[in-house]
């Protein structure tokens, strides 16, 4: 429905997504959240995917791993802090290869006049753990993510 925004402002510790796609979000919330989706796009392409938990609910935990074809892994972690349906979740996050850099992360489902727009916020402990995440190849596998979510919606949408 829409390209992915991806603001990064330089010496700061945020990164701000922005997406609009042709759904309610009640529905996109759904596909964001359900552990057996999840695995369809959440990361970058040609990775493989094993979500180990997925609890979207105050409290609940989540854990997933990617893998290579070579069988590098990379694995994330977090806390799941507030969950409304269709409206909000807060987490944490962390790359286990970098342990101890947690970043907070906020999405927001809004309905607009042709959909629903989800926004993404993420704050790091600092600049450079910001930055290394910018560097690692975060953009290509966060537009990888967004391009399969926009495909996932519509077929379970059938829109």
């Amino acid at each position: 429905m829409s390209d992915t925004i991806i603001n990064a402002p330089a010496n700061t510790p945020f990164i701000e997504v922005i997406r609009d796609f042709d759904a309610t979000p009640e529905q996109l919330f759904r596909v964001s959240t359900d552990p057996d989706l999840i695995a369809q796009w959440l990361g970058p392409n040609g990775l493989e995917m094993e979500v180990v938990e997925y609890d979207a609910r105050p409290g609940g935990r989540y854990r997933y791993i990617h893998r290579e074809p070579s069988g590098a892994e990379y694995a994330f972690r977090g806390v799941f802090h507030a969950v409304e349906p269709g409206a909000l979740v807060i987490q944490t996050f962390e790359y286990e290869g970098l342990p101890g850099e947690v970043s907070l992360e906020k999405a927001t489902y809004t309905a607009t006049d042709n959909g629903v727009r989800l926004r993404t916020w993420s704050v790091f402990g600092s600049v450079q753990a910001r930055d290394t995440m910018v560097a690692s190849g975060m953009e290509s596998g966060l537009n990888d993510a967004m391009e399969k979510l926009t495909a996932l919606v519509a077929k379970e949408t059938g829109r």
